[in-house]
């Protein structure tokens, strides 16, 4: 039986980005309004709480904001990554020193907010294609800083990741395919360069170059901005090829249109609506006792 484990992140990654996350909102003085008014000695019970339906992702992050402010403050989850909450669950317990408290709020919001928002959206396309083989993935398209955490998110989400970066996978796209002087040179040029573990993707948006990548051999193929009609053509061009290959489809790919482009046949949807169209997750943090 295929066990299909949780996604995480390492530890030293999530402390590198919270730790750049709190210095940039500390800033030169630190929390002026808190040391201000809050006395060093008060102490506060805050509830994470959601505003809506979603899924959560960002726990750990969270976590992190309020531990390196203060590790005497204690952070309780209720949920897990990955959970599914309505409207008015408390998502996490905050206790501790109340300035730690309040001066770690909204960078543990922010990523909570923004990831939960990123899986959220990403389960309502993979829900969309459930019925399919296929799996919705999201692309490089990500905020600078943050693809490692929004394509965790994605996983949270229900989706799978596409490239990390421009170095664990070829990628061949059209502006490639134009320099390189044609898809067969582009092709074989990869398989001179790519080590054994090396996967080599190449896009196409048409019938008579998918013919050209089923005939040199490629790992993956990306059909782009094909219409439902050209998909289905080219998954039957696919089943019958001697070196059938992965296919990915990609391009005008929303909630409206991807369930029909999953059930063409192919086996990925990727979109970067997934990461950056994906509105936050309404999440509240509230001083219980103080």
């Amino acid at each position: 039986m295929h066990t299909a484990f949780l996604p995480e992140l390492p530890q030293l990654m999530i402390e590198d980005q919270v730790r750049a996350a709190l210095i940039e909102d500390l800033g030169r003085a630190g929390d002026i309004t808190t040391n201000a008014t809050i006395g060093a000695d008060r102490t506060a019970t805050a509830e994470m709480n959601s505003r809506e339906a979603g899924i959560i992702a960002g726990l750990p992050l969270a976590r992190a904001a309020f531990r390196l402010i203060d590790p005497a403050i204690s952070f309780e989850a209720l949920v897990e990554d990955g959970a599914r909450i309505e409207p008015g669950a408390m998502i996490a317990r905050i206790s501790g020193p109340a300035r730690g408290v309040l001066s770690a709020e909204r960078v543990a919001l922010n990523y909570l907010m923004h990831l939960s928002g990123i899986a959220t959206h990403t389960a309502r396309f993979a829900e969309a294609i459930a019925h399919t083989k296929a799996r919705v993935t999201c692309t490089r398209k990500t905020i600078p800083g943050l693809r490692s955490v929004e394509k965790y998110a994605v996983r949270c989400g229900g989706g799978s990741s596409h490239r990390y970066g421009l170095d664990d996978a070829i990628l061949i796209k059209d502006n490639h395919i134009a320099v390189a002087g044609g898809i067969v040179p582009a092709l074989r040029a990869a398989k001179d360069f790519a080590g054994h573990l090396v996967k080599i993707e190449i896009e196409v948006d048409t019938l008579a170059q998918f013919a050209e990548v089923l005939e040199e051999g490629a790992d993956v193929c990306l059909l782009d901005n094909m219409g439902p009609d050209l998909l289905r053509q080219a998954v039957a061009m696919n089943r019958s090829a001697r070196q059938p290959v992965t296919l990915e489809a990609s391009g005008n790919v929303n909630l409206e249109t991807i369930r029909a482009i999953a059930e063409t046949g192919v086996d990925f949807i990727s979109t970067s609506k997934i990461t950056m169209a994906a509105p936050t997750l309404d999440i509240g943090l509230d001083i219980a006792i103080a």
